[in-house]
């Protein structure tokens, strides 16, 4: 057994005060965002943790990558038809959260998933380098497979199927947009009396801000 009761770490680097942050959590993203990738060694600063409930009642989380964000919400791309796709048709209420461990920050977001529009998936997937492009073709994202063998042998019968022609974007793959109600913000303090902020969208669209106990 490994017992880790004594890793412990004291978190001093900043400070998360009312009467420092807008008044709408995506300036305070942008803020965070930006600040993480200038000021840090954070690989990845886009990568973050989507959260679903499954078909089976589970909730089921994993990292990808966020490839834009704005006024509306948050944007990233997956398989529609993969484990998650079919979560988040079930249920589009999903939670996205980043941990930037450098800057001892981490914003949890609460929204509703749709599916982007086509022109701009279309849009993303043609910025997309052609083995990515394959890549996203030859995987039944999810399901059984006997070998990777297989997905190899598949890719390199489009490879040549594709060589020297335009790659379309498939059906069963875009984006989904995020519209966020709830945003927390959690900054790291000494003796665990950790910064917590957040944002809770009202009905006439106005952003509620309340301190949480950490």
């Amino acid at each position: 057994m490994k017992d880790l009761s004594n890793y412990r770490k004291s978190y001093e680097k900043s400070e998360l005060l009312e009467t420092t942050i807008p008044e709408d959590p995506i300036n305070l993203f942008h803020r965070w965002f930006y600040e993480t990738e200038e000021q840090s060694d954070t690989e990845e600063v886009n990568a973050m943790t989507v959260s679903t409930i499954g078909l089976d009642g589970f909730p089921k989380a994993r990292v990808v990558l966020l490839k834009k964000f704005y006024e509306e919400g948050f944007v990233f791309y997956t398989n529609y038809e993969s484990e998650k796709g079919k979560a988040i048709e079930a249920n589009p209420n999903i939670c996205l959260s980043f941990f930037w461990h450098s800057m001892e920050r981490q914003v949890i977001i609460k929204g509703i998933a749709e599916k982007t529009t086509s022109s701009v998936s279309d849009g993303y997937f043609d910025t997309r380098p052609d083995g990515s492009k394959l890549g996203a073709i030859v995987s039944n994202q999810s399901r059984v497979i006997a070998s990777r063998t297989v997905l190899e042998e598949k890719l390199k019968e489009l490879e040549q199927q594709f060589q020297g022609k335009e790659i379309p974007r498939p059906a069963f793959w875009g984006g989904f947009l995020v519209r966020p109600i709830e945003v927390e913000f959690w900054q790291g303090r000494p003796n665990r009396l950790h910064d917590r902020i957040r944002y809770q969208l009202q009905e006439d669209y106005f952003w509620k801000i309340e301190r949480l106990a950490p």
